[in-house]
């Protein structure tokens, strides 16, 4: 799944919107300031009181930022918004950039070559965010400075902060009590000889405490702040009326939000602190204090990826319930394509009406990706009213969607033909095909990393001279964030894949103006079983827990190898074994059809 494209809630107040926060630069003395995308719990995904750069700009992407100054206002984005970006903002007033390409210290020391003060709110960057940019700007005359945000000065109308009710994660989905994995926490704290570990990222808190919110659209999280204490208590920082009707037991104590930052000056060190998700204001608070502040992960990242029995169990069961509702889609959109004036909105809302009609559907995990010919291209569109199209026979349909179940997160891209099928848009389906087979299929040393397996996704593509510019797959909350870190497979992820750990397997291929293709499941990793005859090194596979047929009508048989059209074969035996049961005549029918053996 990627973070969707829409429009800009009120692309005609760009100009004024730069014009008032220049005002506010100039007013504070400042060369410039710095709009992140991101909020004070640096997730993927922002409340509306947070999504400060979108409001300024009309870029809805899920990264980014804005560096605005007198008379520049450069927008980074990488390579997955360069097309999106285009699209949604004004290029007479602000200019994208190519970003990680051109870091953030080189820009600056080229647009302010006499130097200056630019300004960020140190509650929305992190401290190894702002460490490698001071250290990238070593020698200059620019410098960052600490700031109020001066966006939420000018933002006259700005939502307030989400005040969502917390609700219990049962234990039965959970598979451990909070006071265990608090305890297990803790105890690990004071064999660092640390104190207490602040937490900020509103999965780990959720996952830490078993509780589930809704503070962020789609994502069943609370936004909230909170203190590890190594004797396993925590501090959670949020409005305690939230939390009336929670059963907490002693040892989790309530704050108010506003207390975070006497809390955090109170403490004794060392005191863990995040430097790539806690907000540098963290650190600062601290260190202010003359409290030691020991930088290592949040502790609760790595144990709460490797999913345990119970989260294991509940993906499986979620993932066989979502692909029955994908299964009665597929076979409703082929029923219906043919009468025609089947637009990319009705597809979109009759997919979310079989996720419900399972009973079981708490959200959908994101806002469904529905682009269908040069609009697949788009890899992180969402259809609007404006950008809504007609389904036109010979176009290639991308859907990335996904459900929010108690027992766990689904997500799932298929790309599908709504006509005749040309030779070349087989050809780049069967490589993205053999893609997912090669990841599907990986048996690995453990302790290789997501980098390590990253190429087998991409090496048909690049015979070919093809590629794509996001990473292979991400991880996945259970029910919780559908994109969770830190396991992830792509170049740049160094970290070691485990068992239990989800994630998504997910390559494509994209043709600006023509076709997007993207073809994902999702993927649990276990030990493999041993080889009979080979040496004891341990092993491990991906187990795949998505169940839908991929199109067989995009795939050019000649092009596969025996070992893929084998597993092609023996995974649509599988799809048709376990989802028949539950779809109903039609859709059995047509699932028995498009799992045929090729």
């Amino acid at each position: 799944m990627f973070q969707t494209f829409e429009e800009s809630a009120h692309p005609e107040q760009g100009p004024p919107r730069l014009a008032a926060l220049r005002a506010e630069i100039a007013r504070e003395g400042l060369a410039g300031f710095i709009v992140p995308r991101a909020d004070a719990h640096q997730g993927e995904f922002v409340a509306p009181h947070d999504a400060r750069l979108a409001w300024l700009t009309g870029f809805t992407g899920s990264a980014g930022f804005c560096v605005v100054l007198g008379n520049e206002a450069g927008l980074f984005v990488d390579g997955r918004y360069r097309v999106q970006v285009r699209a949604q903002v004004s290029l007479d007033h602000f200019t994208p950039v190519d970003w990680p390409e051109v870091k953030l210290a080189d820009w600056l020391r080229e647009h302010l070559p006499e130097g200056g003060r630019v300004g960020f709110d140190p509650w929305l960057h992190t401290e190894g965010e702002i460490a490698r940019a001071r250290e990238g700007l070593a020698g200059s005359a620019v410098e960052l400075t600490p700031c109020d945000n001066l966006v939420d000065r000018i933002w006259a109308d700005q939502p307030p902060p989400p005040s969502g009710k917390i609700t219990a994660h049962p234990l039965e989905y959970a598979g451990e009590p909070s006071r265990e994995k608090r305890a297990r926490l803790a105890a690990g704290l004071r064999e660092a000889g640390q104190r207490a570990a602040v937490l900020t990222l509103p999965d780990s808190i959720c996952w830490l405490l078993n509780i589930r919110g809704s503070d962020i659209p789609r994502v069943p999280v609370v936004q909230a702040f909170a203190i590890l204490h190594d004797d396993a208590s925590v501090t959670l920082f949020t409005d305690p009326s939230r939390a009336r009707g929670l059963s907490l037991d002693g040892q989790v104590r309530l704050r108010e939000r506003a207390a975070f930052p006497s809390a955090l000056a109170a403490l004794e060190g060392p005191v863990r602190v995040d430097r790539d998700s806690a907000p540098l204001a963290v650190s600062q608070i601290l260190q202010e204090a003359g409290t030691e502040v020991a930088f290592a992960a949040d502790p609760c990242l790595l144990p709460k990826a490797r999913k345990n029995a119970a989260e294991l169990a509940g993906a499986r069961a979620a993932h066989l319930r979502d692909g029955a509702a994908m299964v009665e889609f597929l076979a409703w959109l082929d029923n219906r394509l043919p009468a025609g004036g089947l637009t990319e909105i009705d597809v979109v809302r009759r997919l979310e009406e079989f996720r419900r009609a399972t009973g079981k559907l708490h959200d959908i995990s994101f806002e469904t990706i529905c682009g269908t010919g040069p609009n697949g291209a788009i890899v992180h569109y969402r259809v609007s009213e404006t950008t809504n199209r007609t389904i036109e026979p010979g176009d290639l349909l991308l859907v990335d969607s996904g459900g929010q179940y108690p027992d766990g997160t689904t997500d799932i891209t298929r790309t599908m033909a709504t006509g005749p099928v040309s030779d070349e848009q087989k050809a780049c389906y069967t490589r993205v095909l053999q893609g997912m087979i090669a990841i599907s299929r990986a048996r690995w040393p453990r302790g290789l990393a997501g980098r390590d397996l990253d190429p087998l996704a991409r090496a048909a593509l690049w015979r070919a001279g093809l590629d794509y510019d996001h990473g292979t797959g991400h991880g996945v909350g259970s029910y919780l964030s559908v994109h969770e870190g830190p396991a992830r497979i792509s170049r740049i992820s160094e970290l070691a894949l485990e068992p239990g750990m989800i994630l998504s397997n997910e390559p494509g291929y994209y043709r600006e103006g023509a076709f997007g293709i993207r073809l994902e499941n999702l993927v649990a990793v276990r030990e493999a079983p041993p080889i009979e005859g080979a040496d004891a090194r341990e092993m491990l596979d991906f187990e795949t827990l998505t169940f839908v047929p991929l199109d067989a009508r995009l795939i050019d048989p000649a092009r596969l190898s025996p070992g893929e059209r084998a597993w092609l074969n023996a995974y649509h035996a599988q799809v048709a074994e376990r989802i028949g049961p539950r779809v109903g005549a039609t859709a059995r029918a047509w699932l028995e059809r498009a799992t045929a053996p090729i």
